[in-house]
Formats: structure tokens, C-alpha cells, sequence
């Protein structure tokens, strides 16, 4: 090998060696602070598209999960306002029964008349109340199903029917103004009672099914959610282990590369010592 003050090709090599070596522990660094073996596009561009792809669609599915929770809520509180209205009907039909015994007198008929209408009011309230976020499934105000995103695209949705309990509705022939003050009316207010305790317990029933069907597409959201998360993370996720390993190599190369470079600058020495008796 020619000796050069000049050109030091070992010491070239050495510093190219060392730069290689710092380039690849600066990646290192950063995947061990990012936790991403795949941060950027730079790093794999295919790779990174399709990690990207399927982050949209996570966060996509939240939106989805907000809706549907969304829809449990309404659900829930239209499926408990309906339970009470079926129980207050129950209540009714007490009254109703008691009050076509002919042999009751004027005062306790005007009694079982007052908690008939106080039920009646209380029925009134109860589906006034139903409401969650603007939305009441059971007092009329809506004119068409309410419907929930079901998929991150928004293509499908997933729906929750109206089932109007209020009063002089078609599932609830009740009025504001019945009575059962005389043994006539009591009569033809039991025969409408009978046909809405069956129409509200269906619509009850229907609420109940509905909210399970929604519950159960919630958790699929949830579940295909943590999949995706998965599935991201395999792409993308640096391997830990790998890389503490891969850093401590890193840094005995480093250290080994600096004492190299040092050899390498410290051979044009040697030059000095061919001319030290001239």
C-alpha cells in the first residue's frame, strides 16, 4: 500500500464505516422512540400505504362506535319508558276490573276514577320523557326511523323503528279523556285497554329486539376496531427486543469504528519516521 500525506484511503474507509454505522444507530434511536419499525413513507413506502389504508378505516369505526352508542342510549331509554308504560296499563286494567263491580259505591267509584286518570297522566309523562339527545322514539315527534351509521365506508346503517305509545295513537287507543266514572264506561274503556296492552307489549317487545341487534353490531365494531389495531400494528410496530439488541451491537461497532479511524489517521505518522535521520 503506498504511504501518502495526501490521500489516506484507510482512514476514508474507516470514516465511511463509522458514518454507516451512526446512520444506522440514528434509525434505531428513532425506532425505539417511536415504537414504529415503519414511521414514514420514506422507511417503506408500500408498507406504510397500506398501514395508512387501514388507520382511515379505524377511525372511520370510531365514528361508527359514537353513533352506535349513540343508538344504545336511545334504545335503552325508549325500552325503559316502554316497560313503565306497560306496567302503568297493567295498573290500569286494575282500576278498570275493579271498577265494573256494580255493587261500588259512588265514592269509591270517583276514587278508582281519580288513579285512573292520575295514571293516565303519569302514562303521558313517562313517554314525554323518553327522550335521549333530542330523540324520542315513543311520543310521535319523529316522522321516520332513526338510523345509525353501521360501517366505516357510511354505506350501511342499522335502524331504530318508531313505536309511538302516547295516547289516541294506533298502538295505544287510550284518551286523555277516558273515564271510568259509570259501569258503561268502564266497560268500553277495558275493551280498547286489552287491545293496547297487546300492541304496547309487542312494541315493547320490538324496542327489546332492535337494542339487542344494535348492542350486538356494536360489539362486532369493537372487536373488527382492536382487529385493525392489530393488524396495523404488525405492519408498523418495531420489535423491541430486537432493537435493544441491535443497539447495543450498534454502539460496540460504534466505539470500535471511532478507535479505527483513529489508527487509520494515525498512519501518515509513520511517513515522519522515514525522514527522521535526513
Amino acid at each position: 500500500m503506498t504511504l501518502s500525506v495526501n490521500t489516506n484511503q484507510p482512514a476514508l474507509i474507516a470514516l465511511q464505516n463509522l458514518n454507516k454505522t451512526n446512520d444506522e444507530m440514528q434509525g434505531v434511536q428513532t425506532r425505539i422512540n417511536t415504537g414504529l419499525a415503519i414511521s414514514s413513507a420514506k422507511d417503506n413506502a408500500a408498507v406504510w400505504s397500506i398501514a395508512q389504508d387501514q388507520q382511515a378505516d379505524r377511525s372511520a369505526l370510531a365514528s361508527v362506535k359514537m353513533s352506535l352508542d349513540r343508538a344504545t342510549s336511545i334504545a335503552d331509554v325508549a325500552l325503559t319508558a316502554g316497560e313503565s308504560v306497560s306496567d302503568l296499563l297493567n295498573l290500569m286494567r286494575e282500576k278498570v276490573v275493579a271498577a265494573k263491580d256494580s255493587s261500588l259505591s259512588t265514592q269509591a267509584r270517583t276514587a278508582l276514577n281519580a288513579d285512573f286518570q292520575g295514571l293516565l297522566s303519569n302514562l303521558t309523562q313517562v313517554v314525554d320523557s323518553a327522550t335521549f339527545d333530542g330523540a324520542n322514539i315513543l311520543d310521535g315527534s319523529q316522522t321516520n326511523a332513526i338510523t345509525f351509521l353501521a360501517d366505516a365506508d357510511a354505506q350501511t346503517v342499522i335502524s331504530l323503528n318508531l313505536q309511538t305509545l302516547s295516547l289516541g295513537s294506533p298502538k295505544n287507543s287510550l284518551l286523555a279523556g277516558d273515564s271510568i266514572a259509570t259501569l258503561t264506561q268502564a266497560t268500553a274503556v277495558l275493551t280498547r285497554l286489552d287491545a293496547t296492552i297487546a300492541t304496547v307489549n309487542q312494541a315493547v317487545g320490538s324496542i327489546g329486539s332492535q337494542a339487542k341487534q344494535i348492542d350486538a353490531h356494536n360489539t362486532f365494531v369493537s372487536k373488527l376496531s382492536d382487529v385493525l389495531e392489530t393488524g396495523v400494528g404488525n405492519l408498523v410496530d418495531a420489535d423491541m427486543a430486537k432493537e435493544s439488541a441491535r443497539l447495543q451491537a450498534l454502539q460496540v461497532k460504534q466505539q470500535l469504528g471511532a478507535q479505527a479511524l483513529s489508527i487509520a489517521n494515525g498512519a501518515p505518522q509513520i511517513i515522519l519516521s522515514l525522514f527522521g535521520n535526513s
